[in-house]
């Protein structure tokens, strides 16, 4: 029998906390809360190689340092998620898209709600940054950290 062990922390930021989740080879997720969705038989309140790498990579980000992050992950979803996620990768950091310019560049431009909803899965705030992603009208829309962390995130961007 394999032991799926995964390691968390609870980290302090500008605007709240966040916790960390990985395994011995990525990323699992970056939350708002505690992770309740977890199917790993082994959870262990203590850091890894990939989350002292997340941690330092959060502090020069938050510093104003870091535009990019450079941490292996592997969120967990379904293929239309995963291809969600991954576009998302590919908001600049300081831009933000509506959910409707999301669902032109997966290559479904009808997919705006369905792009919503899977925005709003992510497992990986901030590194899969969902927040770069506001209304057609340029409202902020909803974000797992709420709308007042969403805003300071695309402050901290430039992106306001």
């Amino acid at each position: 029998m394999t032991i799926n062990t995964l390691y968390f922390q609870k980290q302090s930021c500008p605007f709240g906390k966040v916790y960390i989740y990985a395994d011995q080879h990525s990323l699992k997720a970056l939350l708002f809360k505690p992770w309740q969705a977890t199917e790993a038989t082994n959870v262990m309140n203590q850091a890894n190689p990939i989350i002292d790498k997340t941690l330092t990579q959060l502090e020069e980000y938050f510093a104003g340092s870091r535009t990019q992050f450079s941490i292996p992950i592997a969120a967990q979803g379904t293929r239309f998620q995963q291809t969600v996620w991954q576009t998302l990768q590919s908001i600049p950091y300081g831009k933000t898209w509506s959910y409707g310019q999301l669902a032109c560049a997966i290559g479904n431009k009808n997919a705006s709600r369905a792009v919503g909803a899977a925005n709003g899965k992510n497992p990986i705030s901030i590194i899969i940054p969902c927040h770069r992603v506001i209304g057609a009208n340029g409202t902020l829309t909803g974000y797992a950290g709420g709308l007042s962390a969403k805003e300071w995130l695309l402050r901290h961007e430039g992106a306001l």
